[in-house]
């Protein structure tokens, strides 16, 4: 598996910790307490010593800092996540599906994943649902909403993401936990913002509207490296940050 390349003269402790200050900064200027959002590390196409250093790199942090919060796992190809999983397993790390999720690979995420955040489907809800159904604790799920309408975006459409939740919702074996999007690719902070805010008033909409097993559909994953500071202005709880800590993808 090919690995990112390091930032030029930065150690990964270097960076996650820029981050850190980044994320703090950006919750300080939101007037929001900087444990209300955690820091997912999104290891697309890295291999699993990397993601290894990046884990050691928070422990040591947390080490000196007992308030950090741990950071999570992301993956966003299953067969990546059945690489890596088995050499990460003695740190257990806490894994998250963040990339679209073929019905037929449910069984391999599940090995590994305490989350799902890329459930855009009833069809594929409704697979991890059987699948859950005798665990002792549900399989907590995110429904991905593609706020910005692009195409090359996953996700199900705004306007029918609120049914689709309170469909989830009910599923025997799943927790909804919240909701998650990838902002717009512009540099229209104003258009990425405004995603964002929607994703803010879909969630809000649906903790509102009561139906069983929303209660606890409190988060947002959403925002990255380009563009955490406007995720966490509109109520992230998750940001997913790939290349400011492990560098820039090679492939």
């Amino acid at each position: 598996m090919t690995g990112t390349a390091p930032v030029s003269g930065e150690s990964i402790d270097e960076r996650l910790a820029a981050v850190r200050s980044r994320l703090a900064a950006a919750c300080a200027a939101a007037d929001r307490p900087t444990r209300a959002v955690r820091l997912l590390l999104a290891s697309k196409t890295v291999a699993a010593e990397g993601v290894r250093a990046a884990l050691h790199a928070d422990a040591r942090a947390r080490t000196l800092d007992p308030d950090l919060v741990p950071v999570l796992l992301g993956e966003n190809r299953v067969q990546e996540l059945v690489e890596k999983a088995p050499a990460l397993a003695d740190l257990a790390p806490d894994w998250h599906v963040i990339g679209p999720l073929q019905t037929n690979k449910v069984n391999a995420a599940l090995r590994w994943a305490g989350t799902i955040e890329s459930v855009a489907t009833l069809d594929l809800a409704r697979r991890l649902s059987d699948r859950c159904q005798e665990r002792a604790v549900p399989l907590a799920v995110h429904v991905q909403v593609n706020v910005s309408g692009e195409p090359t975006k996953h996700g199900i459409h705004p306007g029918d993401a609120h049914t689709l939740a309170v469909q989830v919702a009910a599923l025997p074996g799943l927790r909804l936990t919240g909701f998650m999007t990838v902002g717009a690719n512009s540099p229209d902070l104003a258009a990425v913002r405004a995603g964002y805010a929607l994703l803010r008033t879909l969630r809000d909409d649906v903790l509102a509207c009561g139906a069983p097993g929303t209660a606890g559909a409190v988060e947002l994953s959403m925002g990255m490296s380009r563009d955490l500071e406007a995720a966490v202005a509109e109520g992230a709880t998750i940001v997913r940050i790939g290349s400011a800590v492990f560098g820039a993808r090679t492939r």
